[in-house]
C-alpha cells in the first residue's frame, strides 16, 4: 500500500467512526425522548426533563390516573423521601424511580398503633404501600416502613396486637393484586417487611431487608436474583425468620426463591436465623376462630447462596391456635418447605432441611410457577 493509499484508508476509517458516533449521539436523545413520552405523571423536581404533569405528592399523581386503566399509567417518582401511606386500587399503575436509593416511598405505621378512629392498624392495615389492583409495577425505587422497631423493643409504646404489635409492613400485595412486578426495588423494614398475600408476583433483582418473618403471606411470589438481608435485633438469640408462607393447600406454589442471596448485618451471629416457618393465621369459621387448617405453607429455595447466619436446622416450628383453643406448634415437616442446590456457609444438610427431587425442581421454573403470565423485566 502506498503512502497515498494508506492516508485514504485512514481517512475512510475516521469518516466511518465519526458517522457511527453521530448515529449513536442521534439515537441516545431519541431513546430518552421515547422514555420521557411514556411518563404520564411526575412527582417532585424531575419535572424539567418531562412534558408530563407535575404533582407534589404520590397520592395526587395516583388520583390523576384513570380508574379503569387499559394500559400502563407511568408515574416517575423523583428523588426524595415521600412520606405517604398509599393504597393502589387502580389497575396498570407503574411507579418508576428516578433513583433506586434516592426515590423513597415511606411511612411508619405498626400493627399496634392506632388509626384516627382509635382502632389498631393491625398487620393487614399497617403497610406503607398496599396494592389491591392488577398489573402493578415498581422499579428502581425504595419502599420502606420506618417504624422504630429496635427502639420499641427497648421501650414498647403501645398495646400488643398479635405477638407484639411491632409488625410494620413496607409493601402488601392484598386481595385484588395480580401480575405484580417489582424490578430493582429495595423493600426495607424489620418485622413483616413484605406481605405477599395475594395473586401472582415476580420480584427480580430486588433487596428485601428485615428480621422477623420478613417475607410472608399466602400469594404465589417468585423471587429471582434477589437479596434477602437479615437485620440485627439486639439481645435476641433467635435473630429472625426469612420466609413465612401461609399458602392455601390447593395452591401449588407459595414463596419461591431462585438464585437469591441470603445475607446479614455484621452483628447477626452465625446460626441465628431460620430459613423460615409455616404460618397458620387465625380465621373465623362456622365453629369458631382458630388457625386456618387450609394454610399449608409452601416455600422453596433453589440454587440460593446462604451466609453462615442461617441455622443448620433450617426451618422452625410456629405456634397457632387450634380448634379447641390450645396453642399448637405447626412443625416444618407438616408444611411444604424445601431446598435444592443451596450454597455457601449456611447450606447445611440436616434431616429437617428437605430437598426437592429432580421432577419437583423442573416444576419450579418461571414458566411453570407463573403459568400463562410471562412478565418482562
Amino acid at each position: 500500500m502506498t503512502g497515498r493509499d494508506a492516508s485514504a484508508a485512514i481517512g475512510r476509517r475516521r469518516f466511518l467512526r465519526g458517522a457511527l458516533y453521530a448515529s449513536v449521539a442521534t439515537l441516545a436523545p431519541s431513546v430518552a425522548a421515547r422514555e420521557a413520552a411514556e411518563i404520564h405523571a411526575v412527582v417532585g423536581k424531575a419535572a424539567g426533563r418531562y412534558a408530563a404533569p407535575v404533582f407534589g405528592s404520590v397520592q395526587a399523581a395516583l388520583d390523576a390516573a384513570p380508574r379503569e386503566g387499559l394500559r400502563p399509567f407511568r408515574i416517575l417518582i423523583g428523588r426524595g423521601v415521600w412520606r405517604e401511606k398509599l393504597v393502589i386500587d387502580k389497575p396498570w399503575i407503574h411507579l418508576i424511580g428516578e433513583d433506586r436509593a434516592g426515590s423513597v416511598l415511606s411511612y411508619d405505621s405498626a400493627a399496634g398503633m392506632r388509626r384516627a378512629d382509635g382502632q389498631p392498624w393491625g398487620t393487614w392495615g399497617c403497610a406503607s404501600l398496599t396494592v389491591r389492583a392488577a398489573d402493578f409495577r415498581a422499579e428502581r425505587l425504595s419502599i420502606r416502613n420506618d417504624f422504630d422497631y429496635v427502639g420499641n423493643l427497648r421501650a414498647p409504646r403501645f398495646e400488643a396486637i398479635g405477638p407484639n404489635g411491632a409488625q410494620a409492613v413496607a409493601l402488601m400485595l392484598d386481595r385484588g393484586a395480580e401480575r405484580s412486578v417489582l424490578h430493582e426495588v429495595d423493600l426495607i423494614g424489620h418485622q413483616d417487611t413484605l406481605f405477599a398475600e395475594a395473586g401472582r408476583s415476580w420480584f427480580r433483582r430486588c433487596r428485601v431487608a428485615g428480621s422477623v418473618d420478613f417475607v410472608f403471606g399466602g400469594g404465589n411470589a417468585l423471587f429471582e436474583e434477589c437479596t434477602l438481608h437479615s437485620r440485627y435485633r439486639p439481645d435476641k438469640q433467635r435473630q429472625g425468620y426469612v420466609a413465612v408462607p401461609c399458602t392455601p393447600s390447593a395452591q401449588a406454589y407459595g414463596l419461591s426463591f431462585l438464585r437469591c442471596r441470603l445475607t446479614r448485618d455484621a452483628e447477626v451471629p452465625d446460626a441465628s436465623v431460620a430459613l423460615g416457618r409455616a404460618w397458620r393465621p387465625g380465621r373465623t369459621l362456622p365453629d369458631g376462630k382458630y388457625g386456618d387448617p387450609d394454610a399449608v405453607g409452601a416455600a422453596v429455595y433453589l440454587s440460593c447462596w446462604m451466609d453462615a447466619h442461617i441455622d443448620p436446622l433450617g426451618w422452625d416450628a410456629m405456634a397457632y391456635t387450634a380448634r379447641d383453643g390450645s396453642r399448637t406448634m405447626l412443625e416444618p415437616l407438616a408444611a411444604r418447605l424445601y431446598e435444592h442446590d443451596s450454597r455457601g456457609p449456611g447450606a447445611a444438610r440436616t434431616p429437617q432441611r428437605r430437598r426437592l427431587d429432580r421432577a419437583a425442581v423442573l416444576r419450579h421454573q418461571r414458566e411453570r410457577v407463573l403459568g400463562d403470565w410471562l412478565p418482562q423485566a
